[in-house]
């Protein structure tokens, strides 16, 4: 951004209290619907995979569905790229609506596909469909999102941007308590048959609200100024994918490395409960109930960090807590496994919610410092796709298939050791490249 921009954003007013909530919300109800039916997809796995992938073998079927859900990331950077390329070219409010929309479709056509025994091979292929749409979506989501709640007050950097990744935790939140109260009321004959269904169709609810918001907030304070430059005369059509590959590299790398524990930590949350089901030998609704802990733990604490690192600098904070999950996570799995209990879960759980809060309170705004204006929500939207497509979508199946086949269930905790190492390298080189403090 040039001096002449920066002059132009400096002379936007601050938003109004009230406006600035309206801008919080607009910009979360996305992000959680897309992680409430990440959630649940993960959550259900067992169930969807009876349905759409049959097998003698119920560890197959649910690294079919695994499989399933991390190969809907691989299209991610792709939506990245397209749909911020949108954000950049015509605003953040119209790369929302979009992106909202087609998340509604991908849920539409999971909540609606028949399963493998009326419709045959067709059903696993609408499931991929339906995944491959909602990735599309997500893909542009992150970008544009936090490039539109970073613009309401600069000077917040850090609150604002957690509530990013607090709307996550709000998402998988309410995903855990709809499952706990389905398989509580449910048996499980009816949960494979029908009743996985009724989260999806929930899903389905939400997405009208959220596009009715979106459509009615105004648009992104740097994006006023954007428009007053446009009408002086001074704004430039500008290619966002081909600046972001020309100048941008090295902080996509920055980004997405940054991303990566935060990333295979939150999916080994969501892959709890299943671990706990196949591993421990839990009943399903109890060990479902332990997401809520980590839930809750995400959803209030996460904006807490936020403002923290806007006070204490933001590096401060991030970094012991990734040397934290480097130190802990193998002994806790270790722990849980000796322990098989729902107590051990809750702590376990508890600890490691706790952890990543740290991380990834003030993760947007290290993100988003590392790119400039005119390719903010490109580059972002396309560093963080594509770390979660490398690191995130395909945990839960690389956690079952490391079980599996190594026949050690501390195996994730190993897969999460080395992923700390690779984001506290990404740390090091984003307060060198960029000055992120």
């Amino acid at each position: 951004m040039d001096k002449q921009q920066q002059d132009l954003v400096s002379e936007v007013p601050a938003p109004a209290r009230q406006s600035a909530a309206r801008g919080i919300a607009a910009a979360t109800i996305g992000n959680a619907l897309e992680w409430y039916d990440m959630s649940i997809y993960a959550l259900l796995a067992i169930y969807i995979g009876h349905n759409f992938f049959p097998s003698d073998n119920a560890a197959v079927e649910v690294i079919q569905a695994f499989a399933v859900f991390g190969i809907s990331y691989l299209i991610r950077p792709l939506g990245g790229l397209v749909l911020g390329s949108y954000a950049d070219r015509k605003g953040m409010k119209k790369g929302l609506i979009l992106t909202i929309r087609l998340m509604v479709l991908g849920t539409a056509i999971i909540a609606f596909m028949p399963g493998y025994g009326t419709i045959g091979l067709l059903a696993p292929l609408g499931l991929i469909v339906g995944r491959l749409v909602q990735g599309f979506s997500a893909g542009g989501e992150f970008g544009a999102a936090t490039s539109y709640l970073l613009a309401q007050n600069k000077g917040r950097k850090g609150f604002l941007g957690s509530f990013q990744f607090a709307s996550q935790g709000l998402g998988a939140l309410m995903a855990a308590i709809t499952v706990v109260i389905l398989t509580s009321v449910f048996t499980t004959e009816q949960m494979n048959d029908w009743a996985w269904r009724i989260p999806f169709f929930v899903g389905l609810l939400v997405g009208p609200a959220g596009w009715w918001i979106r459509r009615h907030v105004d648009e992104a304070p740097n994006e006023k100024a954007d428009d007053q430059q446009a009408q002086d005369g001074t704004k430039h059509n500008h290619a966002p994918v081909q600046q972001l590959f020309r100048s941008h590299k090295v902080s996509v790398l920055i980004a997405g490395g940054a991303l990566a524990i935060s990333t295979a930590l939150n999916f080994v949350l969501q892959y709890m409960p299943t671990f706990g089901i196949k591993q421990l030998g839990m009943n399903p609704s109890v060990s479902f109930s332990s997401l809520i802990i980590s839930g809750v733990i995400l959803t209030f604490a996460t904006p807490i960090v936020g403002h923290l690192s806007d006070r204490y600098g933001r590096l401060k904070i991030m970094i012991p807590a990734v040397i934290g999950i480097v130190l802990l996570t193998i002994p806790l799995f270790l722990w849980l496994i000796a322990g098989k209990s729902f107590l051990v879960l809750a702590v376990v759980m508890t600890i490691l919610g706790l952890l990543k809060a740290l991380y990834f309170g003030a993760l947007p705004s290290v993100m988003a410092d590392v790119f400039t204006g005119p390719v903010r929500a490109t580059g972002l939207s396309f560093s963080y796709n594509a770390a979660v497509a490398v690191f995130g979508g395909f945990t839960p199946m690389i956690c079952a298939f490391l079980i599996e086949t190594t026949g050690q269930p501390v195996a994730p905790g190993y897969y999460l050791a080395v992923l700390s190492i690779v984001s506290i390298t990404a740390l090091g080189a984003a307060f060198r490249f960029r000055s992120v403090r």
